[in-house]
């Protein structure tokens, strides 16, 4: 069962009364309500289009964040074969929001490393909703220092809130780790390519973004701070998170234009989450043109490209 975002509650509507006409019909044979249910599914598509042609920065928060998205290990089962995970930082323990390991993708061996927030509650709990500890994080430099040493090229998938800010995490080294892990995206000498596929969250999401190539979804976010987090710290009312939405530029037409990200990649009308299929075959698509572009290119050029990269970034913008 589909479930609507609030902006969704009109849709919701029609579609339920189309679905109750088909029951009605199978119930009672001799009713002939197919005319009037395609009549409301014709009215549902149309509005289903009105809806996502002009989605707002809060809104496409909303879609980004949605529970029937598809998550990370939904990506690796769809577009990775042979894939073997990898478990531990070698030093306190396994961090399960963050999941990576060796695969192949269109036969080719890469390492692929992605936060994972869980597709029900109690999947949610344990992967603590894709929020990663420094555990995770010195997880993915051990699996980044791997791929370095094999030649195998990178590929991570980002969707996170941010990292974990509790107690706990704070006394383990939480920035430390953060910053390590940014620093060994920077210096690896492989192809490195990040997706946003769902919320990219302050640093927690650059530690693993800092990429030679950085493509986002359609409806996807990636920002230094949550609407929410912004709205309370500025304005000390988290409920104008529609108005910090719009100031943080979160969206990928936004950070397109600033040169943020290289890419965006469409997702299917709704949103991925109302076609999976769809959304993991533009995806496919999208890394295969990616891993093409860096082919043939020494260690040296993709370490002084990405680094230039990052360093262009805020003079590229105003330009622009």
């Amino acid at each position: 069962m589909t479930q609507y975002m609030d902006f969704e509650k009109p849709l919701a509507e029609i579609e339920g009364k189309a679905e109750e006409l088909r029951a009605l019909a199978r119930a009672n044979e001799e009713a002939d309500l197919t005319d009037e249910a395609a009549a409301l599914d014709a009215k549902a598509a149309q509005l289903l289009i009105d809806l996502y042609k002009d989605l707002t920065p809060w809104r496409k928060c909303q879609v980004a964040r949605h529970p029937e998205r598809p998550h990370c290990r939904d990506y690796i089962d769809a577009l990775f074969t042979e894939y073997t995970p990898l478990a531990g930082d070698r030093n306190f323990a396994d961090d399960l929001a963050v999941m990576g390991g060796l695969a192949r993708f269109n036969d080719q061996p890469v390492m692929v490393i992605g936060h994972e927030k869980g597709s029900n509650t109690k999947a949610r709990i344990a992967h603590n909703f894709g929020m990663a500890r420094p555990e995770g994080y010195r997880k993915a430099i051990r699996l980044m220092e791997m791929a370095g040493r094999f030649g195998l090229p990178v590929v991570t998938l980002v969707d996170t809130a941010g990292a974990y800010p509790g107690k706990g995490a704070e006394e383990r080294g939480q920035s430390e780790a953060i910053a390590r892990s940014t620093e060994m995206c920077l210096k690896i000498g492989v192809p490195l390519i990040s997706i946003i596929i769902g919320e990219g969250g302050s640093g927690g999401a650059v530690a693993f973004a800092t990429a030679n190539r950085v493509a986002m979804l359609e409806h996807s976010v990636y920002s230094v701070i949550s609407p929410e987090g912004c709205a309370s710290i500025l304005w000390k009312d988290a409920e104008k998170m529609r108005e910090a939405a719009e100031a943080l530029r979160l969206t990928a037409q936004n950070l397109k234009e600033l040169a943020v990200v290289d890419k965006i990649i469409p997702e299917p009308l709704g949103g991925a989450h109302r076609n999976a299929e769809a959304a993991f075959e533009a995806v496919r698509g999208a890394l295969a043109d990616m891993l093409a572009e860096l082919d043939g290119k020494d260690a040296a050029a993709l370490i002084k490209d990405r680094r230039q990269k990052f360093l262009d970034i805020g003079s590229k913008g105003l330009a622009a």
